[in-house]
């Protein structure tokens, strides 16, 4: 509880006070975001671009580092709904179909899920949310002084945080190679963009139906995947963001791979995950055991299982 007399925080709490019913944009002291584009980058993704304003670019410094995500707090019918998404590029890089409007910020969302499905269909050019200020801990090593080769890995839209991390890489002189397993390319122009300016970047797209794209003959992520690739792999940072079957690959991999003159490749793997958890065949269609679990929320025990995520769980139960 504040003590004493504080007329500097008083005036700060009144102004807000104010300003807010004025323009709910305006604010010294709460972080947010106000709805600038929406831009379709494939059949499963789309960027929204936001201005942010005044308490925002105070408390962030207005920059951030690649891999980095915010927490975005959205209305639907009276709740209020808080959901992280991963920024996707650098503070003022600019991306090839955005405005050249000042102090903006851009995610990039697929459209399932309450929230997600609201803000890329339902949310209106000029809406203001409130927000979190950029972190996280997916970030490249602050430690890496020598051209150190970096690694990403990434399924689905697990590609959204790698365009900021990759770029800062590029920028801080690391050997960078791309490993996106989707159905189709996404930030194509990008990508080869990116190859163009920085010869030590290299981009593979395993395409799921595609054999041509196969490493090492398989569709999937497995030790042979990465030695196809060439790399000093006891050297090498390896960063992955996607689906639970992805990372469980990676990890398996690893595992089978022996290599001299290291204590272990697992520590070179710095994850950020997402999904439910399943395995080469889940993505197939198969059935696989379904686990329960208990989790308390709010003073309440819901049960949900492994077939599915905890979030669309929770959705299904307020239907």
């Amino acid at each position: 509880m504040m003590t004493g007399y504080h007329p500097e925080r008083i005036q700060r709490v009144f102004v807000d006070f104010v300003s807010t019913h004025i323009h709910s944009f305006w604010s010294l002291t709460a972080p947010k975001l106000r709805l600038l584009a929406k831009h379709t980058l494939n059949d499963d993704l789309i960027a929204l671009q936001f201005e942010t304003n005044h308490a925002f670019r105070q408390q962030s410094n207005n920059l951030w580092h690649g891999g980095q995500h915010l927490s975005l707090i959205v209305p639907i019918d009276g709740i209020h709904h808080q959901r992280q998404y991963s920024l996707l590029g650098l503070p003022r890089q600019a991306l090839w179909w955005q405005s050249k409007k000042p102090h903006t910020l851009t995610i990039a969302i697929k459209p399932q899920g309450l929230v997600s499905k609201y803000l890329t269909q339902q949310a209106l050019l000029g809406d203001v949310f409130a927000c979190s200020v950029p972190n996280g801990s997916f970030v490249l090593s602050q430690t890496l002084e020598e051209p150190t080769p970096i690694l990403c890995i990434a399924s689905g839209s697990g590609i959204t945080p790698m365009l900021g991390l990759v770029t800062q890489a590029l920028k801080d002189k690391q050997p960078v190679t791309l490993l996106h397993y989707n159905q189709t390319s996404i930030l194509t122009s990008f990508w080869t963009a990116l190859a163009a300016t920085y010869p030590a970047f290299r981009y593979h797209l395993i395409a799921t139906q595609d054999v041509s794209t196969y490493l090492a003959d398989n569709r999937y992520l497995t030790k042979n995947s990465l030695l196809a690739l060439g790399l000093p792999l006891a050297q090498t940072q390896i960063y992955a963001c996607g689906s639970q079957s992805l990372l469980s690959s990676l990890y398996q991999s690893v595992n089978d791979l022996t290599v001299e003159n290291t204590a272990s490749l697992l520590d070179n793997i710095t994850i950020e995950r997402f999904g439910t958890s399943a395995n080469h065949h889940d993505q197939e269609g198969s059935e696989t055991d379904s686990i329960a679990r208990t989790v308390h929320l709010r003073g309440r025990q819901r049960q949900f299982t492994s077939r599915t995520t905890l979030l669309k769980s929770a959705e299904a139960l307020k239907r």
